[in-house]
């Protein structure tokens, strides 16, 4: 049994679902519609009413989880979160309010996530799709065949701030929906091409706005739902006619959802106008979808963080056989430093695969390259805190440990380090190292066992320890080398 939690800028929403062999099936759903983007005050900080009310709404979904037998929890937030400048400030106090990590994930990753709950509902190996999803805080297309993504990007407008820009007041005329649909346009004009309806065959509708379109459409009978221009412009004659937002009267609409609709319309008729979209199907299935089936997969060990490595060990031409080496041994060093949890430990082994990403920058100062490029790249299935972290440690390979202090001062996280930096060292002394051989600890300080005949057979690790203790010495850690018989 899995749990999505996605913390959108319009609503906080709550999936618990199970694994029946072929599909996931939702067994649970809670929404809250708290208007979270509008919590914004004009210098972008979320004001403590907006804190407080996310907080109250994070406790309720943890009573809900705390009644369910769960194998796996993820919490995501999106654009808000993204954007909000006391965003970092406000996370501990949500993390606590819920029970579980919040992971801030870019809008790419935001994409790719919406795109696998589309990918897993349907399940057309071959199929050709494009895949559009109108959130409060940005809107996400996404191509791809299958299960597989070719191309995804976010683009920063969503419902809520259409919604405050053109319709502040809740008038609605025809002459400021024309605006906003225009102005939805010029976002999507420069990134039109790879979305042309050449490059697929069905178009698909994933968010919660475009399904409130699609039944406002259908149970008012202003079409079929189909997501078509002749409907789309029906709908919008439809709520001019109304003339403001208060009064919208539609069935199966609630009330607090009307300016929702009023700026996700503009956007979607902004989107297929734009892109030559004829026709879209509205689906149930988008992020939490998503999220559930990442957290299935990873259960089964098809993580698809590995292949992401992968690539991008690939992708900066990376060699292998220098990568896995260290990460076979900072591996193996861990394990003997006995962390408090695993937690870290895929961490530390990605890191180590991918120290030497910064070569392809610069032989100079590469460990810095490598850690920018890793904290920015755009790893499919890393989190934005995954990435930072795995940053820290590449950063951490070598030369001073003052830059890392903040690290540091984790203990799981200061034996992750030491493991990487030893294990660089023993690949870098082209050591063919059997792990079993030597003896590291870490509590009060560094103790190293190693055998006088392994440090007679190789003569330069002397010289790399002395210095690996001078850097340890220089943030107050001991480290002290035992020579054995």
């Amino acid at each position: 049994m899995f749990a999505a939690v996605d913390l959108g800028s319009n609503s906080f929403r709550l999936h618990i679902g199970v694994h029946d062999g072929e599909t996931i099936r939702v067994v649970k759903s809670s929404r809250e519609a708290i208007r979270f983007a509008a919590g914004l005050d004009q210098n972008g900080f979320l004001t403590a009413q907006a804190m407080q009310g996310a907080i109250e709404t994070l406790r309720r979904f943890s009573t809900v989880l705390a009644a369910f037998p769960l194998h796996a929890v993820r919490v995501v937030a999106t654009n808000t979160f993204r954007i909000a400048r006391n965003a970092t400030d406000f996370l501990p106090l949500a993390e606590q309010a819920i029970g579980y990590p919040i992971e801030i994930i870019s809008g790419e990753e935001e994409g790719r996530l919406i795109y696998m709950g589309v990918a897993c509902s349907v399940a057309l190996a071959n199929e050709r799709r494009l895949v559009l999803d109108i959130g409060g805080g940005s809107t996400e297309l996404i191509l791809g065949r299958g299960p597989d993504i070719e191309h995804v990007e976010s683009f920063g407008i969503g419902t809520a701030k259409q919604s405050l820009i053109f319709f502040p007041s809740g008038r609605i005329d025809a002459v400021t929906f024309d605006a906003a649909i225009l102005s939805a346009r010029s976002h999507f004009e420069d990134a039109a091409p790879p979305y042309h309806p050449d490059n697929w065959s069905i178009a698909y509708g994933s968010s919660g706005t475009m399904r409130a379109i699609s039944d406002a459409i259908l149970k008012n009978g202003l079409g079929d739902g189909a997501l078509s221009h002749a409907n789309l412009d029906a709908l919008r004659r439809h709520l001019i006619a109304f003339g403001s937002v208060d009064k919208i009267d539609l069935i199966g609409l609630k009330p607090e959802r009307a300016a929702v609709l009023v700026g996700g319309l503009s956007i979607l008729i902004g989107v297929i106008q734009e892109l030559g979209i004829s026709s879209m199907r509205p689906i149930a299935a988008g992020l939490r979808m998503g999220v559930m089936w990442d957290l299935y997969l990873r259960s089964t060990r098809r993580d698809r963080r590995e292949q992401t490595v992968r690539d991008c060990l690939q992708r900066f031409h990376v060699v292998e056989k220098r990568a896995n080496s260290v990460a076979a041994i900072a591996a193996a060093l861990y394990r003997q430093l006995k962390p408090s949890s695993d937690a870290l430990g895929k961490q530390l082994y990605w890191s180590a695969l991918l120290h030497e990403v910064g070569l392809a920058v610069s032989q100079t100062d590469y460990h810095k390259h490598g850690a920018y490029l890793i904290e920015h790249a755009d790893l499919p299935g890393f989190t934005t805190r995954e990435q930072k972290l795995m940053s820290r440690l590449i950063l951490a390979q070598k030369g001073n440990l003052r830059k890392v202090s903040d690290v540091l001062s984790n203990p799981d996280s200061a034996k992750a380090i030491l493991a990487l930096r030893l294990a660089v060292i023993f690949m870098h002394s082209r050591i063919d190292l059997d792990v079993s051989s030597l003896r590291l600890k870490m509590k009060n300080r560094i103790e190293l066992d190693l055998s006088r005949d392994w440090v007679a057979s190789h003569p330069t690790i002397s010289y790399w320890m002395e210095k690996e203790i001078d850097c340890w010495e220089d943030v107050d850690v001991d480290f002290v080398i035992k020579r054995t018989a």
